[in-house]
């Protein structure tokens, strides 16, 4: 087997994963979860949001940072720092890669769509009640999106390159294909890849609200997230942490690592068009996509499963599925299996594509295609194959997966089954 790709670069595979999130505070729980139909949404438990529009997200679950993370260092850290370090350690266990040794030679790449939210939400009550020497001096490094990224490297002693994507629902996409570059570029032999978001916050919980960007089912929280549903009102928000080990084949087959599929390809583009509305066209994001399936090397007719973006948004998830038709054509996109997995963990921001990724690899390595819950009503602009609320059973040797943020920011990466 060739150690480098169609293009000459260095082949890059993935073997580790980790996460917590609103299904399950690891990989397996989440899964099943996923697998299972089951809503990650319920009433907020962080703090009272009985008096706010929208009184439900889609939380972490009895979330515990010192199983992690030393006590100290833990309430140095905002909850998306601690939220991402769990999900770094946990996959570096899977891996079975030790750093150290090598530490010159791996990176971090890790994501966020806003960074410490409730650490600056505090500070500035701080500073308003009590004045400005009062503040907690760590609140700054709490607050800066980069903090993902470096209590990541600080914590797993990684001295390799050290990046932070700020894209907004894009980023953790994007966090992936920069590491896998950093590999195919020589730069590093293994990289830590993923996003976190806790966005679950006041602040958050009203500004989203007013943005008339959530959905509003306060009644019924576990039916609200209902991508390419007809009677889909916004989106329901959540917060997760998922990080991948990304490694150059010729380092884990050394070693012997277990491999759960190879990062073939990475596109990413603009809309250059609205702040928050994504292009009613679906045109640039499909090149975002053509892009991706180009690096790979992968034919339209090689696709077998599509994770996409779908935040159950009356205008996002039609403008989605314009996109699927516009990279694969009107007759493939028909043919593809299609799922939005926000119905089961909601939108976890910049942390989203880092989950779904997750999703996409077990999705090869296991041959199951994870449902869109909560489909109920079919929508003309919504005409695709979703998989609607149960798992199918299929031979998954390519997946997709999409990623879209506010501002046009779009990120595709595309990943295989490892071919001996």
């Amino acid at each position: 087997m060739s150690e480098y790709s169609h293009n000459g670069r260095r082949r890059v595979v993935v073997t580790g994963l980790g996460c917590v999130t609103p299904l399950g505070n690891d990989v397996e729980s989440t899964w099943a979860g996923l697998i299972g139909g089951r809503s990650g949404a319920a009433p907020i438990k962080q703090w009272d949001a009985s008096k706010y529009p929208v009184t439900f997200a889609c939380e972490l679950k009895d979330f515990d940072p010192k199983n992690w993370i030393d006590h100290k260092q833990a309430r140095r850290m905002d909850r998306f720092a601690q939220m991402i370090v769990a999900a770094a350690r946990q996959a570096e266990a899977d891996s079975g890669f030790q750093v150290e040794p090598e530490a010159e030679r791996v990176g971090a790449s890790i994501a966020t769509g806003i960074g410490g939210l409730q650490a600056f939400q505090d500070c500035d009550d701080v500073l308003l009640a009590r004045g400005p020497d009062r503040v907690n001096p760590f609140s700054i490094p709490q607050i800066i999106p980069n903090m993902g990224a470096a209590w990541v490297s600080m914590e797993l002693g990684t001295r390799g390159p050290l990046s932070s994507q700020c894209t907004a629902c894009a980023a953790s996409n994007m966090a992936i294909g920069e590491a896998a570059d950093m590999i195919r570029l020589g730069r590093a032999d293994v990289v830590f890849a993923g996003g976190t978001e806790a966005g679950i916050t006041p602040v958050g919980i009203a500004g989203f609200s007013a943005m008339r960007a959530l959905s509003r089912w306060n009644d019924e929280p576990e039916r609200a997230s209902r991508p390419f549903d007809a009677e889909r009102s916004g989106f329901v928000m959540g917060e997760a942490g998922g990080a991948i080990v990304l490694e150059d084949l010729e380092h884990a087959r050394a070693r012997g690592a277990k491999i759960y599929a190879e990062l073939l390809g990475y596109g990413l583009s603009s809309d250059a068009a609205h702040v928050t509305e994504p292009d009613p066209t679906g045109a640039n994001p499909a090149r975002a996509m053509k892009m991706a399936l180009g690096d790979a090397g992968i034919s339209p007719e090689e696709v077998d499963y599509i994770n996409e973006h779908g935040t159950s948004t009356p205008l996002g998830d039609a403008s989605e599925t314009k996109v699927i038709k516009l990279a694969l054509g009107e007759e493939l996109a028909a043919k593809t299996p299609v799922s939005s997995t926000k119905g089961a963990t909601g939108h976890c921001l910049g942390a989203a594509g880092a989950v779904e990724a997750i999703f996409t690899i077990l999705a090869v390595n296991r041959n199951t295609l994870p449902p869109t819950i909560n489909y109920e009503h079919s929508d003309p602009l919504c005409d695709l194959d979703y998989i609607p609320n149960e798992p199918r059973q299929a031979e998954v040797k390519v997946g997709v997966s999409n990623s879209f943020g506010f501002g046009g920011h779009n990120a595709c990466i595309v990943l295989r089954e490892l071919v001996e």
